[in-house]
């Protein structure tokens, strides 16, 4: 069992014990019991503001309070010492037996390890990138990208059974000027005099379509109205544009189980039977010509337009329709990640959710903010109708998927995020990733090394973790313990930095105890006592799982050599 499990199912019956000495009896459930790392290693494993939290139910003082659930406590076998600490913290200290149990069990489950059932066979669905098939993707798709692709991950392994969904905006007017943006170069391409617009996209990807359609239909569209070229031209470039969008994804290890195209949704008249049924319950009302949406009745600020005055349909339209058949696949959560300049979107999208007869909170939406890319000390522009901006397949072949992956979940997604080119490129200590990397390599390379000398590395799990008994090597086994909660915090936040943080934390504790300077006699992995050495091999490898673990959630390598 995790110890945060052994602690509950201690502290709460305590807890019922300690009322019912005060006969005072509990209204409603028990408070979820949250227990916290203490920042100082003095303070125990864990802390507890349970009776903070319960002094008032209880009218007493929260140091009393937890003098009595610290008396009505019965004895563990787990539990070396408990204190009360500050204003009412319950501070616990675990015995090393139980933290060596741990590290025991790492090595029995291996590359489960970490693994938990907190989603218990839920259905999820992370729709994220999702970028317009109108030009390759930048730095900033790239972040939503390793962010959903992550989180994904995170919570299969948290117990969740997750969809990752791609959603096409195919159809409408930036679509229409995509195909017109290909005929005006496919036009200048042959030595024809135009003018571009300011408002098209300007990107070299541009040329590269128009000159597969001069390989295609040579002069053809020359002389063409139009309204008969531009379809023509912008399916093209959309399945250009989307054929190079799906390869960098799949060399960024970004993989979807489904493709979901808006003009199927709309060919298949999903809209207008949308439209139809909040017609039906009176959520649309028409105003000035147009019909409008009455989303203030779900606590947005203003109402929204759903089909203008002119007969044409909103995005809205189309997202309320997608929204409708997302629900009706039978997601029982179901998380958007969006751009940071979506943010007025969300509360419109939650009162649409509701007017459809869903309960809002089965959405959430993850706002990701900006990527500020530096070249030479300078900000680059991100502006696909602009003829400069970085792509994410710039970015990968300059400093590769590792790298680009793990720095962009170093930050939550709602912070700014500067990535620094040539930190990824790197092979330092100030590289995070090779940071990281390095002492998984570091970690392979002692355990071939013990391999060599006779030691059977598949068998540490025999070892005797009692043998290990420097406070650092304790330190050690308590971190990597924490990983399972870690991954519990991550999924239940939808944060995957929590996890470049643990890694963080892990190394550069094992870094402190690798260098020490007592590395030579006391600190040395292999010893003339083959026990010691079999225990210190045990902590080793339960490292190495758990680093693997750990950035392999992350969709990032775990080399053995370095």
């Amino acid at each position: 069992m995790r110890a945060k499990e052994i602690l509950n199912d201690i502290l709460f019956p305590a807890l019922k014990k300690a009322a019912t000495k005060l006969s005072v009896p509990f209204v409603g459930p028990l408070p979820p019991l949250a227990f916290e790392i203490p920042k100082n290693e003095e303070h125990g494993d864990y802390a507890s503001n349970i009776a903070l939290i319960m002094a008032s139910k209880l009218k007493r003082p929260p140091r009393e309070v937890a003098k009595l659930i610290l008396d009505s406590m019965d004895d563990s076998s787990f539990i070396k010492e408990v204190t009360i600490a500050g204003p009412g913290f319950i501070n616990f200290l675990l015995k090393e037996s139980f933290w060596f149990d741990q590290l025991k069990r790492v090595h029995n489950q291996g590359a489960d390890f970490g693994k938990i059932d907190l989603g218990k066979g839920a259905n999820v669905q992370i729709e994220f990138v999702s970028a317009n098939p109108t030009g390759p993707l930048h730095i900033g798709h790239g972040r939503g990208a390793a962010l959903g692709d992550s989180l994904a991950s995170i919570l299969s392994f948290a117990g969740f059974r997750v969809t990752k969904e791609y959603y096409l905006n195919d159809v409408g007017n930036q679509m229409m000027t995509l195909g017109r943006s290909v005929l005006y170069r496919y036009k200048e391409l042959l030595q024809l005099p135009v003018e571009f617009p300011d408002n098209h996209y300007r990107g070299d990807y541009i040329y590269d379509v128009a000159r597969e359609a001069i390989s295609r239909w040579n002069d053809k569209y020359l002389d063409c109205d139009e309204h008969e070229v531009i379809p023509v031209f912008s399916q093209l470039a959309q399945e250009m544009i989307l054929a190079g969008i799906k390869h960098d994804l799949d060399d960024f290890s970004v993989n979807f189980d489904t493709w979901f195209s808006e003009k199927k949704l709309i060919e298949a008249g999903e809209v207008e039977k949308t439209i139809a049924e909040l017609k039906k319950k009176n959520f649309l009302y028409e105003q000035d010509g147009a019909l409008w949406f009455a989303a203030t009745k779900f606590d947005d600020e203003k109402d929204r337009v759903v089909v203008r005055s002119n007969g044409q349909k909103t995005y809205f339209a189309s997202d309320i329709a997608y929204h409708k058949n997302k629900f009706s696949r039978n997601f029982d959560q179901v998380i958007n990640i969006w751009g940071a300049d979506h943010h007025g979107y969300v509360p419109r999208v939650k009162a649409m959710v509701k007017a459809l007869g869903y309960e809002p909170e089965r959405l959430r939406v993850l706002l990701v903010q900006l990527v500020s890319l530096l070249r030479e000390g300078k900000l680059v522009s991100m502006s696909t109708r602009q003829a400069e901006f970085v792509t994410l397949r710039e970015v990968l072949d300059e400093v590769g998927s590792d790298a680009t992956r793990y720095i962009l979940l170093t930050r939550r997604p709602d912070a700014p995020l500067e990535f620094d080119l040539e930190l990824a490129k790197k092979q330092s200590d100030e590289n995070p990733v090779y940071y990281i990397q390095y002492a998984h390599a570091r970690l392979c390379s002692i355990l071939r090394i013990a391999q060599e000398r006779g030691f059977d590395i598949n068998r540490l799990n025999h070892a005797d973790p009692g043998l290990l008994t420097m406070p650092e090597e304790i330190s050690l086994i308590k971190k990597i313990s924490h990983f399972p909660d870690v991954v519990e915090g991550s999924a239940v936040s939808l944060e995957p930095h929590r996890i470049t943080i643990f890694l963080q934390d892990v190394v550069s504790t094992f870094h402190r105890y690798y260098h020490s300077g007592k590395l030579v006699d006391e600190k040395r992995v292999l010893t003339e006592n083959e026990d010691l050495s079999r225990a210190r091999l045990c902590l080793v490898e339960g490292l190495r799982l758990t680093i693997k673990n750990a950035l392999t959630l992350l969709g990032v390598s775990a080399p053995e050599r370095m």
